[in-house]
């Protein structure tokens, strides 16, 4: 049975000094709104509020943790309250800012600069996946940038996707959303419920056979890479552990982009962790030499992969 979408605040809504005008979107973790400050500045303002494990009280502004998710629901809002204080203090021009966080009604918020422009998903729909290499690679060379900032920080994105990355209108990208975002240091049990976007999500995702890492988001750049060609989301990680038909993207797109470029997507898309590329800069890296020509150090073993 499907869990209803909680309501959202009515519009009016004061919380900290917002008004609340709209809902924008709803998902399984949160509810985000588009909102005014005292000043008039528009902003967007996230409402911490799990639909499997909290809902909407009588009053139409305080949420309430249901009995069974009760202990889950006070992690993910003491996470979500931390992970909105640690984004508050990075300023890098591809990642969404905070600009302010706090409780009310029994929850959290997150305020956020509004981003003019679309998604990457919209924007590979209205070109039909036909994406110029040099716009590809100066892309993803400016979204790394970004990752790597969250990254240093100590946070892991754990749900990038062509829907979470935002491009302004001179197409430089935004990494939004961190709904899904873990501390890359663990702070014990209980831990909050895993969300993940099959087809984008790493597949240690799914099994704790591995640990979480940079590593994971790495899978998820390169399964949007993937569908930044393909305007689809590559064959889901789990169905890949079992029985992995997704065709190579060195053999899929080799008439249309170079083959160094196809490798390192294919790297990025290795079920195990420990053979692929093992952060942002890596992959920056990669990139990089896969467009000079070089290949340094730990890079030299794809040489094999690109002779004719």
């Amino acid at each position: 049975m499907t869990t209803p979408a909680p309501s959202p605040l009515p519009a009016g809504t004061l919380l900290e000094g917002y008004r609340i005008d709209r809902q924008i979107s709803c998902g399984g973790f949160s509810i985000v709104y588009l909102a005014h400050a005292a000043d008039g500045l528009p902003v967007a303002i996230k409402e911490y509020l799990p639909q499997t494990l909290a809902r909407r009280a009588a009053d139409g502004l305080r949420v309430e943790a249901i009995e069974t998710g009760a202990a889950e629901f006070s992690r993910g809002l003491a996470c979500f309250f931390e992970e909105a204080r640690a984004l508050s203090l990075l300023h890098h021009p591809h990642v969404v800012h905070v600009l302010n966080f706090f409780r009310a009604n029994d929850t959290a918020y997150m305020v956020m600069e509004l981003e003019r422009g679309r998604t990457l998903r919209e924007h590979v729909r209205l070109h039909r996946g036909r994406i110029a290499e040099p716009t590809f690679r100066t892309l993803y060379d400016a979204l790394l940038d970004g990752l790597e900032a969250v990254h240093q920080h100590g946070l892991l994105h754990l749900d990038i996707k062509p829907a979470n990355i935002w491009l302004r209108c001179d197409l430089a990208p935004v990494l939004l959303d961190f709904g899904a975002a873990r501390f890359a240091v663990d702070l014990g049990p209980p831990a909050p419920r895993a969300m993940y976007t099959p087809g984008y999500a790493a597949p240690e995702q799914y099994h704790g056979q591995y640990t979480l890492g940079p590593w994971s988001d790495i899978y998820a750049i390169g399964a949007c890479m993937y569908a930044t060609l393909t305007k689809r989301a590559p064959q889901d990680a789990e169905a890949r552990l079992t029985d992995d038909q997704l065709i190579p993207a060195r053999q899929r797109f080799a008439d249309r982009y170079s083959p160094r470029l196809l490798v390192v997507i294919d790297e990025c898309l290795r079920l195990d962790p420990k053979r692929r590329p093992p952060g942002a800069l890596a992959l920056k890296e990669m990139l990089a030499h896969a467009t000079s020509g070089g290949w340094p150090g730990w890079l030299r073993g794809l040489r094999n992969r690109l002779q004719p």
